[in-house]
């Protein structure tokens, strides 16, 4: 049985130097560290991620589910709502998943918001961050669309499953669960993931910006074209690094999302989630406009360190904690 760290002490120190970079870029901004609960009584209803869960017996409601987040977004927009300022956070999230080569189940985040900017000018501030931290060419920028036009010559906001299932098919990645899925987003994100990211974010970081309306999470729906979201993603040397939103504030429509999240759950054999009602009550008592991303700091230190495999800038991966 292996009890050794697999992080080494020299990279241990990088890593921290990695962690000092980003503190000092946020202080000069003047954007302040905050902390909130690592344990929260709602949860995500994504249909792609969950959240681990345990009991607590002591509320004065008596038992109930808690759920580790998945990201501090809920908590950190309650504080926007609150009336704090521009915000960061540098904390753990976890996500029931399978862990590999880029993925742990437990890992480090960073997430912060910024009053006034919309998705582009957050867009460039994150360009500006892995500029820092990385001293890597400026970051590109080009829309979902276009992407798909370049590198597979395939409109994604009017393609059909038969489309992509060709295309698929053509690219040799075709298998049972793909020729049975009717869901267009799956098959959209499959072929992004699969097919286009590899052949993007080669020479310097790639933001890829006004995702599809029906994946637009928690992202307003833009203005010029309602076929789309102000939402953005990050790639750099095979790794999504950073996804990002012009946030949603109408409460309304961000709880019709969390139900339709859920019909998805049960339509697919997952089960239900309970919205974060907190969170809800803090956008009907006023969201302000802001622009907010998350970043994965695991991911973010592999480039710096030029690791291919995440347990190497971790002190213990889930398989040796």
């Amino acid at each position: 049985m292996s009890w050794q760290a697999t992080l080494q002490w020299q990279d241990a120190r990088q890593r921290a130097k990695v962690l000092q970079q980003i503190r000092s870029f946020f202080i000069a901004r003047d954007v302040v560290e905050v902390e909130t609960p690592l344990l929260s009584q709602g949860t995500i209803t994504d249909l792609h991620l969950d959240a681990f869960s345990t009991r607590y017996d002591y509320l004065c409601e008596g038992s109930a589910s808690l759920y580790m987040q998945t990201s501090p977004e809920f908590a950190m927009k309650r504080l926007l709502a609150s009336g704090y300022g521009d915000i960061f956070q540098l904390c753990k999230a976890f996500r029931d998943e399978a862990h590999g080569s880029h993925h742990n189940p437990e890992f480090t985040i960073l997430e912060w918001y910024r009053l006034g900017f919309d998705h582009f000018q957050l867009m460039s501030e994150v360009g500006d961050l892995l500029e820092q931290v990385l001293a890597c060419k400026p970051a590109t920028k080009i829309s979902y669309q276009q992407v798909f036009l370049d590198k597979v010559n395939i409109d994604p906001l009017e393609t059909s499953t038969a489309e992509l299932l060709t295309l698929i098919k053509a690219h040799d990645k075709c298998s049972d669960w793909l020729l049975q899925e009717q869901d267009i987003d799956t098959l959209l994100q499959f072929v992004f993931s699969e097919i286009i990211e590899p052949e993007i974010g080669l020479e310097a970081p790639c933001l890829v910006y006004h995702f599809p309306a029906s994946q637009a999470s928690l992202a307003k729906i833009s203005a010029d074209d309602s076929r789309v979201a102000e939402r953005f993603e990050c790639y750099y040397l095979g790794l999504e690094l950073a996804n990002g939103f012009n946030e949603l504030t109408d409460a309304e429509i961000q709880t019709k999302r969390f139900h339709q999240d859920n019909a998805k759950r049960l339509a697919s054999g997952k089960g239900e989630k309970p919205l974060d009602e907190r969170f809800i009550c803090a956008l009907e008592h006023g969201l302000p406009d802001c622009a907010g991303v998350a970043l994965g700091v695991d991911r973010l230190v592999m480039l710096a360190l030029k690791k291919d495999k995440i347990k190497n800038v971790l002190s213990f991966a889930v398989d040796q904690a």
